[in-house]
């Protein structure tokens, strides 16, 4: 009997969780040809998240569950679910019930067609600002049109992926982690469901907009050097401007005569070559703290207990 591994990180998810293991519950006893494994992944929660799990764990043996030693974030979280999930298959999905488990039979019947990573394609998004779509939307676009891997718009880490998938993701140890490249780059035989978001069930969401920043961020520098391509790039344009705009004072000066208003003109200058400078030197920050935190080799995660062998 195949083994089928629901990979949940949860953060601060006491509300959500009742809710969520009724619905997982309920779909496992729609596909009763397989063996399922429930993991959780509690990352640092700071509410009543992993007892919510141990109950679950002592009333159903299907539950399993990774308490990481404190908040490491999503993309952590996820690695750990890969390197502890023990099922032929894994799905990987949200806590708040916005990624539905309905859909899991439709994903693993194209499982059994063949395919290796089935991702789920929202058609709506649920209840999202408008500013945020856009933002969303355009960071794809972008994304793909400075990367070298193509990246799927409307596609977050619900998905369902073939052993031969996680074991591939486990190899990957970087700790600036932008998973959703992850699956991309690894390649392999990918297909889609659609499917409508729902609102979630209970609290917020962990993500503002800073930290969907910083991730879209981590997502460019990850997969794309681009942006020091264009530092590089700027930089030739402001020498060029620089050179032809003494040019241009120079012939004013000399054929016509006219005097040059030199304070303006100097502060004018310094600060665009100045404002200029700072903007390439932080982008190459951004690589260069990557490198840094990469170079040190430190573990991706710490665990502090877990009900669950490694696969």
């Amino acid at each position: 009997m195949k083994k089928v591994s629901l990979i949940i990180p949860c953060y601060n998810e006491e509300q959500s969780l009742p809710l969520l293991y009724e619905a997982i519950c309920s779909t496992a006893a729609e596909h009763v040809a397989y063996e399922w494994e429930f993991l959780f992944v509690n990352d640092g929660s700071m509410d009543s998240t992993l007892e919510i799990i141990k109950g679950m764990r002592a009333n159903d043996k299907r539950v399993s569950f990774v308490d990481l030693s404190r908040n490491f974030g999503k993309e952590r979280a996820m690695l750990a679910g890969f390197d502890y999930a023990k099922g032929d298959c894994a799905v990987v999905m949200d806590a708040d019930l916005q990624d539905p488990p309905s859909i899991i039979g439709e994903m693993l019947a194209k499982w059994e067609d063949g395919y290796d990573d089935v991702y789920a394609k929202r058609i709506t998004r649920g209840k999202e600002s408008w500013l945020r779509k856009v933002f969303s939307l355009s960071f794809y676009k972008i994304l793909n049109k400075i990367s070298k891997i193509d990246l799927l718009p409307n596609v977050g880490d619900f998905r369902l992926l073939d052993r031969r998938c996680l074991d591939a993701l486990r190899e990957l140890r970087e700790s600036e982690r932008y998973t959703k490249g992850l699956y991309c780059w690894i390649g392999y035989k990918k297909t889609c469901v659609e499917f409508n978001r729902s609102d979630r069930v209970s609290g917020k969401s962990k993500w503002g907009f800073f930290k969907l920043l910083s991730l879209a961020v981590d997502g460019i520098v990850s997969f794309s050097t681009a942006p020091l391509k264009i530092a590089t790039v700027t930089g030739i344009i402001c020498a060029l401007a620089s050179f032809l705009y003494s040019i241009y004072f120079l012939i004013k000066s000399l054929i016509y005569g006219d005097p040059v208003a030199g304070f303006p003109t100097l502060i004018i200058t310094i600060l665009f070559i100045g404002g200029m400078q700072l903007i390439c030197l932080g982008i190459i920050g951004e690589y260069v703290g990557r490198i840094f935190n990469e170079s040190k080799r430190r573990p991706v995660y710490f665990v502090r207990e877990c009900e669950s062998g490694k696969a």
